[in-house]
């Protein structure tokens, strides 16, 4: 028989909006394969401290069992960490006659941490990291050395992903680590030697929804189910990395068995979050959406919650993920208190109370399945059962050239939202404008935009984009969303932060895209009133923003309203041609320390002196300008209530 394996999977600690679906199926492959998994997102060193906490008090135990010392781990953690004298007067060891032993104990777990003596950490027997963006470079890097201290021999170190892949010999180069290049699409890869794995391809095996409850971090993406109908891409953009993570293009998978096996362990989600490609160039398109129809995601179809509290007993009772499940029961029910008033609480409470749920530390699975008897009946009473509707959701985009009547038809016959195309350059407005047409014939009305630039676009180029969106939006009256998406190398030097600049742009127009965009979290909203103001009327306003100082562009009505924008703008149509030229030059490279040594033009020096207003030199303006107030506040409100727009926003605005 295998010896159990202790497993740790890692999601580097940068924000995100979508679970790690590699380590989701990892999960669920080293499950299968009866190991103990563990899954962490945030920093490395809170892992290690949680888990010296969590060996000091087994030692606790050992040495005095008449205490409960888990009602005592932030405590313990807290010393460890700080070794803080008052931290240790709360703790009160002197209760105990092994008060010595215990002191022992602890001063020991404390200098281990402090003396960062990686030897007696706890070791994990193999570690997985997965990685996302290459300008993640250095925290992912950063990860990746931390774990080699956590593992016990570094070939069981595994890393993988985006980054893995497109950076696989500079991943190397830095930190030793040979990671894992695309897919886990082969049987055995991952162990070899194991009988039981040799059967078992990880891409194929439905995704472990649990770990998603043992980490403190909420992924935006709400109640939905991940999947994929293809893989791959037809296309070989230069700009995109499917080519390389995913070169085959497999027009359908196997889907509806790994759904119905996520829906009987973990409970019916209400969306349908799609990850593929290049879905509509598949020639199987007709049978996706009957599957996607037989899942229950029909046009106007409705969705009510499921009883968590009911899964999640279910899933304690099966020793599914049990810290999975005491952290996810303790929330159902702490969320529910909340919900109650009077007397109903105050019963609800003590029920909690008497099982000693009322704090995390003391909440411990005998104590939530002895208690449930006792809250089922409340639970299921007072729970939501709204009655909501369930949309699909093409996330990576639709691409416009696939596009017919009869596609736009059969998309129409789901209930898609937002229905997502790329427009990711001007010469293709035809088709994309073809597209848009077929979705407003057929009814559909929410469109969401991915807009690249900064790659071998024109600042133009974006503009008429946009606008084109714009005037779409009311030609056909339906409402569309575009998020303008910097793109960044995926290869080299420049790929490893976010700083690259593309041969047509420069670092002053970059800097005034974002700082529109800025206010509004990176959204483009419908309406020609907030483009004409936020972009301009035509292209000679664009041109103005574009070298409009940052300050007044994100500040618009507080300047103008000084007046100040307006001398920025007296001063701008002064210009010779000649002047205009050098002054563009220095607006362009978008660096104005000592700028009077420069040039000796005072119209030049005038102009000049605007851009060195920074944002951090008026930090009240924020309070002063209502306007962008109010349109901050407007943004962050749709952001809130709309998991999809939150779920399209670029990096650079999370």
């Amino acid at each position: 028989m295998t010896e159990q394996r202790n497993i740790l999977l890692i999601e580097p600690n940068y924000k995100n909006k979508y679970p790690p679906i590699g380590l989701m199926k990892i999960a669920t492959y080293h499950k299968k394969l009866n190991d103990n998994v563990k899954f962490f997102k945030g920093d490395l060193k809170n892992l290690v401290l949680s888990q010296m906490a969590e060996n000091c008090i087994n030692k606790f135990y050992k040495i005095d069992n008449e205490r409960e010392w888990n009602n005592s781990f932030s405590l313990i953690r807290d010393f460890i960490k700080s070794r803080k004298p008052t931290v240790l007067e709360e703790l009160d060891l002197s209760t105990s006659k092994y008060n010595a032993l215990l002191h022992n104990s602890i001063y020991s777990f404390a200098d281990t941490y402090r003396k960062k003596d990686y030897r007696n950490f706890p070791k994990w027997d193999r570690i997985y990291i997965t990685t996302l963006f290459t300008f993640y470079w250095k925290i992912t890097i950063e990860a990746i050395h931390y774990a080699k201290h956590l593992v016990k021999t570094q070939d069981q170190i595994m890393v993988g992903g985006v980054l893995a892949s497109l950076l696989h010999k500079e991943v190397e180069e830095e930190t030793g680590i040979k990671p894992h290049e695309g897919l886990l699409d082969k049987p055995g890869m991952l162990d070899p030697d194991l009988p039981k794995a040799k059967k078992l391809i990880v891409d194929n095996l439905p995704l472990d929804y649990s770990i998603l409850d043992e980490i403190d971090y909420v992924y935006p993406t709400g109640s939905a189910y991940f999947t994929f109908m293809t893989k791959g891409c037809t296309r070989k953009c230069a700009f995109c990395s499917v080519p390389i993570l995913e070169p085959t293009y497999k027009p359908k998978i196997d889907t509806i068995d790994k759904f119905a096996e996520i829906k009987e362990i973990y409970g019916e989600q209400q969306h349908l979050l799609l990850m593929d490609n290049n879905v509509l160039a598949s020639p199987k398109f007709p049978e996706i959406i009957q599957e996607i129809k037989n899942m229950g995601f029909y046009k106007g179809a409705t969705y009510i919650e499921p009883n968590q509290l009911d899964i999640a007993v279910k899933n304690l009772k099966e020793g599914l993920n049990d810290k999975a499940y005491i952290r996810r029961s303790y929330r159902l029910l702490h969320d529910l208190l909340k919900k109650l008033r009077g007397e109903r609480q105050q019963n609800f409470y003590n029920i909690l109370d008497e099982y000693k749920l009322i704090k995390f530390e003391t909440t411990s699975k005998k104590g939530i399945l002895n208690a449930y008897e006792k809250l089922k009946e409340a639970y299921e009473r007072f729970r939501r059962k709204t009655s909501r509707q369930r949309f699909v959701d093409f996330n990576q985009g639709t691409d416009a050239r696939y596009v017919t009547d009869e596609i736009m038809k059969l998309i129409s016959e789901i209930p898609i939202r937002p229905l997502r195309i790329a427009f990711d350059y001007w010469s293709m407005r035809e088709q994309y404008g073809n597209a848009v047409h077929l979705a407003a014939k057929y009814g559909i009305k929410e469109l969401s935009n991915y807009i690249l630039y900064n790659f071998k676009d024109t600042p133009e180029e974006l503009y008429y984009r946009l606008k084109f969106n714009i005037n779409l939006g009311e030609e056909l009256d339906i409402h569309i969303f575009s998020f303008p998406m910097k793109y960044i190398p995926l290869f080299s030097e420049d790929a490893k932060n976010r700083s690259y600049i593309g041969e047509k742009w420069n670092k002053k127009y970059i800097r005034a895209i974002q700082s529109v965009l800025n206010v509004t979290k990176g959204i483009v909203a419908p309406g020609r009133s907030f483009f004409e103001k936020a972009f301009g009327k035509n292209l000679a306003e664009f041109q103005e923003i574009l070298h409009m100082p940052e300050t007044y562009i994100v500040y618009r009505y507080f300047f103008d309203g000084l007046g100040m924008t307006g001398e920025w703008r007296k001063v701008y149509y002064s210009l010779t041609e000649k002047e205009k030229e050098f002054a563009f030059q220095l607006i362009e490279s978008n660096n104005f320390p000592n700028y009077q040594a420069k040039t000796k033009n005072k119209k030049i020096l005038a102009l000049l002196k605007h851009y060195t207003i920074k944002r951090e030199d008026v930090k009240d303006v924020k309070e002063k300008d209502l306007n962008y107030q109010k349109t901050k506040s407007y943004f962050n409100k749709l952001i809130e209530k709309d998991c999809f727009t939150n779920l399209t926003l670029a990096y650079e605005f999370e």
